[in-house]
């Protein structure tokens, strides 16, 4: 038997302007590229390469297209990847099933549900009978039509992502008892209305926690074939936009509906613990300061990982304004990178830093600092498994600079997703060094800087991706009612 193996991941913010375009799908592997760059990843892709080996059934890569968390998709960007993974199920010859993997949060200019759209283009082109088994980040905003468009569908457990591996070996399962006759799956999917806080969404502690083992304990029973929840993406703004839960199981459609119903009660039984604390940035300093070091302080409204510009300043601005020694902080600055690796190591000028790509991340930084350092190629290698399963990172022309009271800026040229604390090695930089490390990230970072900050802060910075969505993201599109916007609805 022959499985093919596809994906096009995406996680589009609406409330940014700057569009994804084809350009920015950096990571597209075709055919056999696919699995060159990402069997040895840490991620789903992986997963299914070593479970259907494992199964004896021949892995057939078709195509994987990554691009950095950013706006909506632009058509001509959809179209022509819809056209590439047509294509290469064409040229691949007689395939049994598919085992797919889109992100479950991508949003395009003509398909607000860009998941959907192209599963079911998929699905349409390779007929009803073919087995579908689908991945799903669980920030996705799932959709019918995504879940129409698959036959079992299988999101990740953790936040951070670590898990990403054992879901791409558990769909590898799945489908392999599929295509023996061994099992029929049937889903079904419910959508509470309720939109959970992104500063809520961290697995390991309460009321993920709760949550996670009430589904493992659905899980346990017979006829279950899997589950999961969608913690759903907030800068989405999609009628769908909001968590959800899935059931799938041995040919029981009813049983699925049930268990999905139930999941979908819990959620909206516990809505109140979901809601989101908010610690403001000098409360965060505050607490940073009485801590044990290195303290990591998450800048939640400068998420890369959720498309934000990654040159906010709010944190950096507090922290020269306090005159914090022995701090850190990236900022996304390209102009600022090129001046400094052109005056050089040791010298010492006035520039403007971060805050050029909108005005939602405060205003440029202007300080004097000192060049420590410049990389006309700076890599980040992770051995570990981090959030996202990624081994390797670029992050182009970088530079070191370093202000008289003692904060340290790295400046890149590209928007890097702080998921490797060798983000912060491969400049030379110890990280342990550092009083205060500042993360653009909420729960990704966890994974990478855990290990190393005893205390992690979530600060409630503003920003496209900030975690006080009630107050500062507007949205059009949502569904009503929605908690925490409405508290009315049922599940």
């Amino acid at each position: 038997m022959r499985v093919g193996i596809l994906a096009i991941q995406h996680e589009s913010n609406t409330f940014l302007h700057q569009p994804t375009t084809m350009a920015s799908f950096d990571r597209l592997f075709i055919g056999e590229e696919v699995r060159r760059t990402q069997a040895g990843a840490h991620n789903e892709i992986a997963g299914f390469f070593r479970s259907l080996e494992a199964e004896g059934i021949e892995a057939v890569p078709l195509l994987f297209a990554s691009a950095t968390p950013g706006g909506v998709v632009v058509a001509e960007a959809l179209n022509r990847l819809v056209e590439l993974a047509l294509e290469q199920i064409d040229k691949a010859g007689k395939l049994d099933g598919l085992l797919l993997a889109p992100h479950g949060a991508a949003v395009s200019e003509q398909h607000p549900d860009m998941d959907g759209y192209w599963l079911s283009m998929v699905r349409r082109h390779v007929g009803p009978e073919m087995p579908i088994v689908c991945t799903l980040d669980l920030h996705g905003n799932v959709t019918q039509g995504m879940i129409d468009a698959c036959d079992a569908t299988i999101g990740y457990r953790t936040n951070p992502h670590l898990d990403q591996t054992a879901r791409g070996l558990e769909a590898g399962k799945l489908i392999a008892r599929t295509l023996r006759g061994e099992v029929r799956p049937t889903q079904a999917a419910a959508f509470p209305p309720i939109a959970i806080n992104i500063e809520r969404q961290l697995t390991a502690a309460s009321p993920c926690r709760e949550l996670y083992a009430m589904a493992d304990a659905v899980l346990a029973r017979k006829g279950v074939l899997s589950n999961t929840v969608m913690l759903g993406f907030p800068y989405s703004d999609v009628e769908e936009m909001g968590s959800s839960v899935i059931a799938v199981t041995d040919n029981d459609p009813g049983l699925a509906r049930a268990l999905a119903d139930e999941m979908a009660a819990y959620i909206w039984r516990n809505r109140h613990d979901f809601v989101g604390v908010m610690i403001g940035v000098d409360e965060a300093i505050d607490t940073a300061l009485k801590s044990p070091s290195p303290v990591c302080l998450l800048d939640m409204g400068d998420n890369v990982g959720g498309g934000s510009a990654g040159d906010g300043t709010i944190i950096a601005h507090a922290l020269h304004r306090r005159r914090v020694a022995d701090s850190f902080v990236a900022i996304y600055d390209p102009p600022a990178v090129h001046h400094a690796i052109k005056v050089g190591p040791g010298k010492t000028l006035h520039m403007s830093l971060g805050g050029h790509t909108d005005k939602m991340h405060g205003q440029p930084l202007q300080v004097d600092v000192t060049v420590v350092s410049v990389f006309n190629d700076a890599r980040i290698t992770e051995t570990q498994t981090r959030h996202g399963g990624r081994t390797e990172f670029e992050m182009g022309p970088t530079a070191v600079v370093r202000t008289g009271h003692g904060l340290t800026i790295q400046l890149t040229s590209t928007r890097v997703m702080p998921f490797s604390i060798n983000q912060v090695a491969c400049c030379g930089l110890d990280p342990l060094a550092f009083r205060i490390l500042v993360a653009k990230g909420v729960h990704a970072p966890v994974a990478a800087y855990a290990p190393v900050c005893p205390t992690l802060i979530r600060v409630n910075t503003p920003g496209a991706t900030t975690a006080d969505m009630t107050r500062h993201l507007h949205y059009k599109h949502r569904r009503t009612p929605l908690f925490p916007f409405e508290d009315t609805g049922k599940p």
